[in-house]
């Protein structure tokens, strides 16, 4: 018996009527039991019925309420229905596009699938036995043990819903998994060695790499010395290379690394420690153990002395920057915008002022424009700005197409000239309240309890209101609206 998996379902043999007939509903994909099913299922995820090798479609037995006359055109309409693609407006839009994640290697997804596996048997022993009868235990769980009903049990839950590529392997390996559930499973108890190492060649034993699982650098037993890792160890992939653990190097990391030395070695273990900060190669951890020095220093009597690139000429700046030196290398800093070329920080290390100042002392300092007639335009004024000027309007008139014109100053409005139309609605509101409160009062002829509910209400509603437009009307008192 052979099973069609998708996205984390199973469709047993007992889901299907006598007559043949399997009724489910299908996300995608084909997924059907040989020899009982013979057409595929599912269109765009509607519902859809199969029909058997015998008897009609179950629909059509399960609906004897249709007019004869009326099937043929029935299965003939369902079928152009499902054959044409949802509407436009049916449709889910599409998802964001982002980048893809990375697809794990295949053996990866083989290991996990295996280790769920074996725990969906831990599963179904505990779920179906737990304690009783020993004898009847016994007997029921030899059938069990080795039975199809417990495989399917197992595969339903072999891979979550949204574990794509563990789905699309076990669809392919579903028969192979069969064949070592009833037939090899004595002579070959490690599924995954059998099964993603073995038959399916996805993996490799651990210590190899590559198509042809070549043993990793430094040997199967301890890869990389035990120091790093060997890239694509355990699968059918990967160069075989080393990454090595900081200060560890060398092909297999059996050596220390750049600015470490050898603390202690022997047959088979290796302590790498670090130098002193400027030592690329060094005899132990003081600073006058240096062997050779790292990039940015020099190596004087067995010690590193920072090198001066800005005053040995070693620095490459632009010609409106400056050099800095720092230990074991140095930085690019801007010149200050007064200056044409600098030797530092600041407008007192310029070697020329920029357009827009002047060299006052050893300063370049801002040119102040508006001391001379810049602004020639009517109703103009001049604003320094640092290196320059700018031309604006003098206060009460605005630019306009070029010019300054006279600010019109608005006509005062009304009290309710800027009331909103939420606010208008409120006041609408009260209005219609207030209306209601003092006919209910005169209704009960002067009642005190109406009269004090009208009042309450005035007050609510006018407070409310007020609350909302308070900052308003508080401006338009103090300019006399």
């Amino acid at each position: 018996m052979a099973r069609h998996h998708w996205l984390g379902g199973t469709l047993r043999p007992r889901d299907c009527s006598a007559g043949g007939g399997c009724a489910f509903y299908a996300g995608c994909g084909s997924y059907a039991v040989r020899r009982r099913l013979t057409a595929p299922v599912g269109w765009g995820g509607r519902f859809f019925l199969l029909r058997g090798l015998r008897g009609s479609p179950a629909w059509v037995k399960m609906a004897p309420w249709l007019p004869k006359g009326l099937v043929p055109a029935v299965l003939w309409g369902l079928s152009l229905f499902l054959s044409l693609p949802d509407p436009i407006w049916l449709q889910p839009s599409p998802p964001p596009q982002s980048s893809p994640p990375p697809q794990p290697h295949p053996c990866h997804t083989c290991r996990g699938l295996v280790d769920s596996f074996n725990k969906g048997l831990e599963r179904t022993i505990r779920d179906n036995f737990g304690g009783g009868n020993t004898a009847w235990e016994e007997e029921k769980l030899s059938k069990y043990k080795d039975s199809e009903t417990r495989l399917v049990e197992v595969l339903e839950g072999v891979c979550s819903k949204s574990d794509f590529e563990c789905h699309r392997l076990l669809e392919l390996s579903e028969e192979l998994v069969e064949s070592w559930w009833f037939h090899k499973q004595q002579e070959a108890p490690d599924l995954f060695q059998w099964l993603c190492s073995d038959s399916l060649k996805l993996c490799c034993p651990a210590g190899t790499f590559g198509p042809s699982c070549l043993p990793c650098p430094g040997g199967t037993e301890r890869p990389c010395g035990g120091y790093g890792q060997c890239e694509g160890e355990g699968t059918r992939g990967g160069s075989g290379q080393c990454d090595c653990q900081a200060g560890y190097g060398g092909e297999a990391c059996g050596q220390c690394g750049l600015g470490y030395f050898e603390a202690e070695r022997n047959a088979s273990h290796l302590v790498c420690s670090a130098c002193f900060g400027p030592c690329a190669r060094c005899s132990g951890p003081e600073e006058s153990n240096c062997l050779q020095c790292k990039k940015g220093w020099a190596l004087h009597h067995l010690k590193c002395v920072d090198i001066d690139e800005c005053g040995t000429e070693g620095a490459n700046c632009g010609a409106d920057q400056f050099c800095v030196n720092t230990e074991g290398s140095y930085e690019c800093r801007d010149c200050a915008k007064a200056c044409l070329g600098c030797m530092g920080a600041g407008p007192g290390r310029c070697k020329k002022c920029s357009p827009g100042y002047q060299q006052v002392g050893s300063k370049c300092l801002d040119v102040d424009e508006c001391e001379t007639e810049v602004c020639p335009g009517e109703n103009e004024q001049c604003e320094n700005t640092e290196g320059g000027y700018r031309c604006i309007c003098a206060e009460g008139y605005k630019q306009m197409e070029g010019i300054c014109v006279k600010e019109q100053i608005p006509e005062s409005a009304g009290f309710f000239s800027e009331m909103t139309e939420d606010e208008l609605v409120v006041l609408q509101q009260m209005f219609f309240g207030v209306i209601i409160c003092a006919l209910a009062t005169l209704a009960a002829k002067g009642d005190l309890v109406f009269t004090a509910i009208f009042i309450g209400a005035v007050a609510a509603m006018t407070g409310y209101w007020l609350s909302e437009r308070s900052d308003r009307v508080l401006e338009g008192f103090i300019k006399g609206r």
